[in-house]
């Protein structure tokens, strides 16, 4: 969540210490060694309670070493006003789609064993669509014998250009105006009906990986905190970031190219906070441009999918020439898609190297509340976002918030409780009786160390919920010698490396890949160096200085139980918020048109013609896009004419169009739609509206539809 920045790591002299060692002296310390300091006892490795997962009786691997199947479904939520996800402006609320957001599933198994892994287009994927994912496949006889939580990775990609309210707590509901049932629900429902078309694409296949660095896309934006981070660990590395793009390739028996995933460590903050166009950033941008080179059609359920998923992208700007400004965003993301869709691409069409070994995984819930690490010796603290955690991140967007600046520590001179007051007063004055602690114990100020606690997320409730989640749920899965980390954070360069380092010495794998905002959100991790220095990243590590000491421990645990093939404690569940959600928002009264008029009506006709690279605008009298969020199909079309007939060559998902919704007084709406005619042949076009409107006599919903006049682009 980015207020204005965002980035994540900390582990412990002991740990450093090895791998120092093995960084200097290539000489690795025993693996009962490495889990002793991560506090895993022999006992306790052998007396877990083991996953279940049923076996295929239907399809045969005959010569082919995996399984594999991919699907795609359309998540795009409500394009009117609703709080979009990612900068906590509570002012950008969604007026259209640039382009529609989608969840991409693949499903990878051997004879025994599958795994899942989703990426969708969100800001987050909180834990509540985890839990709602995971009962619907629960509830479906085709998934439930093969698919649960354990074996379930979901993962956003954290664009900033979606709509919010998805969350069951309060802190990430808060600038939406509560829960969006609407959003919600098409984003449990899209995530599933794709891992059920991944599901049903199954076939045997093989998965080619390639590695890559990828040098001109991103940049440090917390470098005060990274260069706190011990010089000798700093100098291990060619750069402040992590340049390295993995590419998977999938491919079926029979040669049919299935799908791509690759996961590059970059934030989706191209798009700036002044943008109300609902789009997947440059990622959405770069799958896009990926899968149109594949011949991708949407509409089908089956066809090549490309996942461009993220990474430890914390601490990592793709804004190269400062701050998205409103202005440039646009181009700069697509500078941006183009370098990581042609380093995709080539990394993909060079892949040689394939994948070999089993499929597994491990999963369990971890109450970071109070979790005692052993190489720390103390535990972990109740969460808390810090002062910091107001300034968010100049380097990715202008806005600015007066309450505190990065870097304020206990120690700074305008900390104090006035000054929290103020704030706490300006963030929930949208909230009646919604009260949040200004005091807090003095153990919990201590144990959160440097960080003064602004928002005391783990002991402030609302209707008796916390506003963040306590108990969090960490998986690996294992894909042969590929290991996928489901991190329900976002984590920074130097915390991503060490857990990967960490796993990949346990394991004694050939790639590991973190895979950031996965399965719940709880803001950051950085290292306990970057925690120090309390900038944006450091305040929004939530659980204190110790939460990447806990996450090396705990992960440690579940890298040990894979190589040992032993079983794991599933840990407590987290409680199923779902009958406790409030939203402060209305919904639709009804729509309305001037006299004379119909929906659909067309407002301002497109010129008769137009030169190539021109953009054509068409406004029409339309209604409210919740009243249906036409998931699977379009608000706007493009048909060119071939013959008598026309043919649709152009839809909402496309980045070539614009949907943009205006209110016009009470209840009339103005759609406004634009469409790039570059790359596009000559020919005789017409721009299609479609809609739904609400009666308010009856409260009925009725489709409508419009065109324009045809025109010529030349």
């Amino acid at each position: 969540m980015n207020t204005k920045r965002n980035p994540s790591f900390q582990w412990g002299l002991q740990i450093l210490c090895c791998f120092l060692v093995l960084a200097c002296a290539d000489k690795k310390p025993s693996q009962s060694h490495l889990l002793g300091l991560l506090g895993v006892a022999d006992s306790e490795r052998q007396t877990r309670t083991p996953e279940t997962l049923g076996t295929s009786a239907n399809l045969s691997l005959g010569s082919s070493p995996y399984l594999v199947g991919a699907g795609i479904y359309d998540i795009t939520g409500p394009a009117a006003e609703v709080g979009m996800m990612g900068f906590a402006e509570s002012d950008q609320k969604t007026e259209g789609i640039y382009m529609r957001l989608w969840s991409r599933a693949y499903i990878i198994g051997d004879a025994s064993k599958r795994v899942v892994f989703v990426s969708a287009d969100l800001g987050m994927v909180f834990q509540s669509i985890k839990q709602a994912v995971s009962k619907k496949i629960a509830l479906d006889s085709q998934l439930s014998p093969y698919y649960n939580e354990a074996n379930v990775l979901l993962s956003a990609t954290h664009t900033h250009s979606g709509p919010g309210g998805y969350s069951h707590y309060f802190l990430y509901n808060a600038t939406t105006m509560g829960f969006i049932k609407e959003n919600f629900d098409v984003i449990v429902d899209g995530i599933y009906r794709s891992i059920k078309l991944a599901h049903q694409n199954l076939t045997p296949g093989r998965i080619y990986i390639n590695q890559g660095d990828l040098t001109d896309a991103s940049f440090q934006r917390s470098l005060p905190a990274y260069n706190k981070n011990p010089q000798s660990e700093r100098n291990f590395y060619s750069s402040n970031v992590d340049t390295k793009m993995t590419v998977l390739k999938l491919v079926a028996a029979d040669g049919r190219e299935l799908g791509m995933i690759n996961w590059f460590a970059l934030h989706p903050t191209s798009i700036g906070p002044t943008n109300k166009l609902i789009g997947g950033d440059h990622k959405g941008l770069s799958s896009y441009w990926f899968e149109k080179s594949k011949n991708t059609n949407y509409s089908s359920s089956s066809g090549f999918v490309a996942a461009f998923a993220q990474s430890n992208a914390g601490d990592v700007s793709p804004n190269l020439w400062g701050p998205a400004d409103g202005v440039n965003d646009y181009a700069r993301q697509n500078i941006i898609a183009t370098r990581q869709f042609n380093k995709a691409q080539s990394l993909y069409n060079s892949a040689t190297n394939q994948l070999s070994g089993s499929v597994d995984f491990k999963h369990s819930y971890v109450n970071f509340s109070n979790l005692y690490v052993s190489s720390a010796g103390t535990t972990t603290c109740p969460a808390g976002m810090g002062a910091s955690f107001s300034a968010g991140s100049v380097e990715d967007n202008a806005v600015s918030v007066d309450f505190f600046d990065e870097g304020t520590t206990v120690d700074s001179l305008d900390w104090n409780s006035n000054a929290q007051g103020a704030f706490l007063s300006s963030f929930l004055g949208g909230f009646v009786g919604i009260v949040a602690p200004t005091s807090t114990t003095e153990a919990y100020k201590q144990c959160h160390a440097e960080k003064p606690v602004l928002l005391p997320t783990g002991v402030a409730s609302f209707d008796g919920n916390p506003w963040t989640p306590q108990i969090i749920p960490l998986q690996i899965i294992k894909i042969g010698n590929l290991a996928i980390l489901g991190t329900p954070a976002e984590v920074s360069t130097m915390a991503g490396r060490r857990l990967r380092n960490l796993v990949e010495y346990v394991l004694e794998n050939d790639y590991t890949v973190v895979a950031g905002l996965s399965n719940s959100y709880t803001s950051y991790i950085t290292t306990r160096e970057e925690y120090s220095s309390q900038q944006y990243e450091g305040a929004s590590t939530q659980f204190g200085p110790n939460t990447l000491l806990g996450y090396e421990q705990e992960f440690g645990k579940l890298a040990n139980a894979l190589k040992n093939q032993s079983s794991i404690t599933p840990g407590p569940t987290p409680a199923d918020l779902t009958n406790f959600q409030a939203t402060f928002q209305t919904g639709v009264v009804f729509d309305d048109i001037p006299w004379f008029k119909s929906f659909g009506d067309v407002f301002t006709q497109p010129s008769g013609s137009y030169n190539s690279g021109s953009t054509v605008t068409a406004v029409f009298w339309g209604a409210h896009p919740k009243n249906n969020l036409l998931t699977g199909s379009s608000f706007v079309d493009v048909e060119r004419l071939n013959g008598s007939t026309w043919s649709v060559v152009a839809r909402d998902y496309d980045p070539s169009t614009t949907y943009k919704w205006q209110r016009d007084g009470i209840a009339y709406s103005k759609i406004t739609t634009t469409w790039n005619t570059t790359s596009f042949p000559s020919g005789t076009y017409r721009i299609r509206h479609r809609g739904h409107w609400k009666s308010g006599w009856t409260g009925a919903i009725s489709p409508y539809q419009g065109v324009t006049n045809q025109f010529v682009v030349q």
